[in-house]
């Protein structure tokens, strides 16, 4: 069963974003910022500091995100 919460890019590093929630905010995760642009539709101009709904599988692995 995976598990959704609120998470934030924090900011963009070339073709990666740098992505925290609540579990994972001690070590964010980069995140291809082609993928955060293809599930959530926001552009890549507008990411760095969006707010998604990060969606974490049972392993504890970010899968997929949503616009907040």
């Amino acid at each position: 069963m995976s598990e959704r919460m609120m998470a934030r890019v924090s900011l963009l590093f070339g073709d990666q974003a740098v992505v925290a929630t609540a579990h994972t905010a001690d070590e964010p995760e980069r995140v291809p910022v082609d993928q955060l642009v293809a599930e959530t539709g926001i552009p890549p101009e507008r990411l760095a500091g969006a707010r998604v709904v990060a969606v974490m599988s049972e392993d504890g692995q970010l899968e997929r995100f949503e616009r907040a």
